[in-house]
């Protein structure tokens, strides 16, 4: 039995199959990407005979298809070195190498009779221990595998990436009846920890879990949207962010899917299926109508939304589904909607609209009333328990709450009432939990209802103790962010403010905060438990005050924001920061500084002041730069390192150039070899937590205060001409010009000499005096104003 996955073999390099292949590569596995020998010869291969001589000829379709995705956007690959990980092959010639791989992973088109062969195949030349699985949607697991032989079988399961895979947090995990469970262990484990996965055990029913409950959801909307005669465009302003799930809400997610893809899972459901179900899976005729006319979504152009394009702007246009006609996109707006929209509770905010006497509360109790009953009906079919089905529609369709969880938000009880009153038949399970006085189906995170009683659910042991320990043990909070006891003497920060930006609350809490840790415990982490870490400081908050021309209490905020990354550095307890997801200017400034960076690999860092022309004011010129001196190989720092480092950290600012994912931040100069890059997102605080443990073992000291040697005049000489290069390009604006003279004047140390020392503080105050005579330009006020209001860069 395989106890280490370190060399996978990917079979078929479509989409799905190219996609997974950078998964694995991205995780430091080695991968072998084989798919068959193309029929045809093009134009510019006739004169390369396809022949066993001619491998560029035979392997074409698992090289162009790694050409594709280091192309395409979003990003397959964390970094596009990579890609060396990724070995191309054919089926035919490169067969018997399956036999050194530790998991073959079979991703060719979704047919039974093609993946039946292709297993026939694999079982003659795959290792005695080596793994198996299929990638599919939807088909049955055991038919796959029926003919072959025990031993096969033993080490054959299921496993469905969500596409994208490097992006998508769920896999579900399939086994057959005699798959070992040794077997499913380690793909669990491997998958969760390495791949950074959320892996889900799923029973072989069709399309598992998350397709099953998804698409009777999507499909039901579309049901109920015919039946009220509401219209395509006021269905997704009621099902998306209102109701917990993404901005795509329905139709504009089914777009994405494409409509293909939508009406191909139903298929999979419609053999084995009987009842409502049936009835609800059943496409209405104008989807059919719309496949026929080859409008199904993104990949056509046009779909249940088509964008048209006029001389001076660009319109959304929806599809009437009883004409076919495509018409300007409408939304709701009742009452219940408005009230609904104030709060930010999404529990509360459910509450209010399932409980209203309003056209789209009754719209909207009637589609979650649908997912609910239909859920706990097929519960037993499809997976172990209840979390499996939470965790997979929360990772696989982007719910912020699973069906399960839903229905605790809103009251079990009295959502039943009101079920029954209106005659419907709520599931045998369900009413017993109920008579039994036990009001939900959570009683914690980590409890949940099975079986007749709560029952502890299994979790890797990296999340528990967070789980557990927070907001248990606050110790401060305010607006922007909560300080809590996390256990061993270790303290957690919780960033948490609105739209994840940088107030002076943030900046009174972190300062309150160390001064505490310093005080009574070994050190201190700081996160995000948002979509992001953090987009920036408070524009809003600076645009006013610029605009009120109060530049003294700019200046204030401008200087705390300093002291606070100076009071980071210069803790006497580590301070490690976790980031994720968005981690941009003023989140970037926080990180910069910490003793150690614990970044989930999904994180997108960069110093991006110049979009909105400023340049960093929390000390994040200074220390990008230090990072880069830090990263040189000189045991001497000379006149030509510092040059070279003054010129990137000005490149990178200046275009405000954020990294795709935590490795490119590395190649960025934002990571160091003492920063972690961590593969799950749900593991930064527990790895945080242990690296502010072993420095604290390790005796951990402040940095000692040194001189910064700076490039000088010779160095903003030549940042200056990069800026001329970037103009002359058509990358630089005019004004741009004047933001990078700034910027370069802060990074050289002003007007010494290259190589002079100077002091941070010296530093700092060229930074906040650039800052200040920026935040006054009329042009920097339009570029501030215009990114509020559009969320976009304006070029001015």
């Amino acid at each position: 039995m395989k106890r280490t996955i370190q060399k996978a073999a990917v079979l078929g390099s479509g989409v799905m199959g190219a996609g997974i292949a950078a998964l694995l590569a991205n995780s430091g596995i080695s991968v072998l990407l084989l798919d068959i020998v193309p029929e045809d010869v093009p134009a510019n291969e006739t004169q390369h005979p396809v022949s066993k001589g001619n491998k560029l000829v035979r392997n074409r379709l698992s090289k162009d298809a790694i050409k594709r995705i280091l192309h395409q956007g979003p990003a397959a690959f964390t970094s596009k070195r990579n890609v060396e990980r990724v070995k191309t092959g054919n089926m035919e010639d490169d067969i018997a190498q399956l036999q050194e791989m530790d998991w073959i992973i079979e991703a060719v088109v979704e047919n039974l009779e093609v993946k039946k062969n292709l297993f026939q195949v694999v079982e003659k030349y795959k290792g005695a221990d080596t793994l198996v699985s299929t990638n599919t949607s939807g088909i049955s697991i055991h038919s796959m595998v029926k003919e072959r032989t025990k031993e096969f079988k033993s080490h054959f399961l299921g496993t469905h990436f969500f596409n994208p895979p490097r992006y998508m947090k769920l896999l579900e995990i399939i086994p057959h009846t005699e798959t070992l469970p040794d077997v499913i262990s380690l793909i669990k484990s491997f998958s969760e920890n390495t791949l950074g996965k959320g892996p889900v055990v799923a029973a072989d029913t069709p399309n598992f879990i998350a397709n099953r409950i998804g698409t009777f959801g999507l499909l039901s909307t579309v049901h109920h949207m015919l039946e009220s005669e509401w219209s395509i465009g006021e269905v997704d302003s009621l099902t998306g962010v209102l109701i917990g799930r993404p901005k795509s809400a329905t139709f504009r997610t089914l777009d994405i899917v494409g409509l293909d893809t939508l009406l191909y899972v139903t298929k999979n459901h419609s053999n084995e299926i009987r009842g409502r179900e049936a009835e609800v899976l059943q496409p209405p005729p104008f989807m059919e109508k719309m496949r026929e006319k080859g409008w199904l979504g993104s990949k056509s152009k046009q779909g249940f939304y088509k964008k048209v394009k006029y001389d001076h702007h660009t319109d959304i246009l929806e599809i009437n589904p009883h004409t076919l006609e495509y018409e300007k996109r409408k939304k709701v707006t009742t009452s219940a909607v408005i009230q609904a929209k104030q709060e930010k509770d999404l529990a509360k905010r459910l509450k209010m609209l399932v409980y209203s006497d309003d056209d789209a509360g009754r719209f909207i109790w009637n589609l979650i009333k649908s997912l609910l009953l239909y859920t706990a009906e097929v519960k037993d079919q499809i997976a172990k328990d209840i979390t499996a089905i939470d965790d997979a529609i929360r990772w696989g369709f982007g719910w912020e709450l699973g069906p399960f969880e839903l229905w605790d938000s809103i009251g079990v009880k009295p959502s039943i009432v009101k079920m029954e009153q209106e005659g419907e038949t709520v599931p045998l399970w369900v009413k017993e939990m109920i008579n039994k006085n036990i009001a939900t189906f959570y009683k914690d995170p980590l409890t949940f209802y099975h079986e007749g009683q709560y029952k502890t659910k299994s979790m890797n042991k990296k999340h528990v103790q967070w789980v557990t320990q927070r907001n248990k043990r606050v110790i401060h909070k305010n607006p922007g962010a909560t300080l809590f006891h996390a256990g061993e003497d270790v303290s957690y920060l919780e960033l948490h403010s609105p739209n994840d930006a940088i107030g002076l609350d943030i900046l009174q809490m972190i300062h309150r905060s160390i001064e505490e840790t310093e005080k009574n415990f070994k050190g201190m982490v700081i996160g995000s438990q948002g979509k992001n870490f953090s987009v920036g400081a408070n524009l809003m908050l600076i645009l006013m005050e610029a605009q009120n021309e109060d530049y003294y209490e700019i200046e204030h905020i401008v200087r705390r924001f300093q002291e606070t990354m100076t009071k980071i550095k210069y803790a006497k307890c580590p301070v490690v920061v976790a980031p994720h997801g968005m981690t941009l200017g003023g989140g970037a400034e926080i990180c910069l500084p910490a003793a150690s960076i614990q970044a989930s690999s999904e994180t997108y860092m960069g110093l991006v002041e110049t979009g909105v022309g400023l340049i960093p004011g929390g000390g994040g010129n200074k220390e990008l730069y230090l990072r880069y001196l830090e990263r040189t190989l000189s045991t001497e720092i000379d006149k030509i390192d510092i040059l070279k480092a003054s010129n990137q950290v000005f490149e990178r600012i200046a275009l405000g150039t954020v990294s795709t994912s935590a490795e490119e931040a590395k190649e960025n100069g934002y990571l160091l070899q003492r920063d972690r890059i961590i593969r799950n997102e749900e593991d930064r605080w527990y790895y945080g937590k242990q690296t502010v443990l072993e420095l604290f073992d390790q005796g951990y000291m402040p940095p000692l205060k040194r001189k910064v040697p700076v490039s000088g005049e010779a160095g903003y000489a030549s940042m200056k001409m990069a800026a001329k290069m970037m103009q002359y390009g058509g990358r630089a604006t005019e004004y741009d010009m004047k933001v990078a003279d700034k910027l370069a004047f802060v990074l050289a140390g002003g007007k010494v000499r290259i190589g002079e020392f100077v002091d941070e503080e010296y530093l700092l105050d060229l930074e906040r005096e650039a800052f200040l005579s920026l935040v006054g330009e009329p042009k920097t006020q339009e570029r501030m104003k215009h990114m509020l209001i559009k969320g976009k860069p304006l070029r001015n």
